[in-house]
């Protein structure tokens, strides 16, 4: 079992941090160059609870997929993305959203456990703490990147 936990300060309000925590295209974005791709059933840009989001992968010669649910929406304060159905046996992913008085403090906890199959056993036993850290830090510096810039206003016009 991986356990990640990462806290970021971002000098942008908490609203325009959560929003561009939950929005399609910038997960999306957030993920070119790397092996992953996302996608959304929902008929949103921005996440809303009970939504499914569908994460493609290759690795190892494989083409991976996992569904995850959008859950416990707390208002502005959080929300999660539980493992519906996939290759993971386990995925859990905490996003937290505390206001300062000068920003956003965004704290991510991801418990997650690898493929059923023994390849990707082995492979997740090495490889798959590393793997998410990238993926998730990457997201971060995307988001702080809009929300400390003129950016957000772009992707987030008249969504909120």
């Amino acid at each position: 079992m991986v356990s990640i936990h990462i806290t970021t300060f971002i000098e942008a309000p908490m609203q325009r941090v959560y929003d561009l925590s939950r929005h399609l295209s910038v997960l999306r974005s957030s993920m070119l160059g790397t092996p992953a791709q996302a996608n959304s059933g929902g008929s949103n840009l921005l996440f809303q609870s009970g939504d499914v989001l569908t994460y493609h992968s290759r690795n190892l010669g494989r083409s991976r997929i996992m569904r995850v649910r959008i859950t416990d929406m707390d208002g502005r304060t959080c929300f999660n993305e539980e493992l519906v159905k996939g290759d993971m046996t386990v995925y859990k992913h905490e996003h937290h959203f505390k206001p300062t008085e000068n920003g956003t403090i965004m704290i991510d906890l991801i418990e997650a456990d690898g493929p059923r199959d023994l390849i990707g056993r082995i492979a997740a036993k090495f490889a798959l703490k590393g793997y998410l850290d990238m993926l998730v830090k990457k997201r971060i510096e995307l988001i702080r990147l809009y929300a400390e810039s003129e950016k957000w206003k772009a992707v987030l016009a008249g969504l909120t």
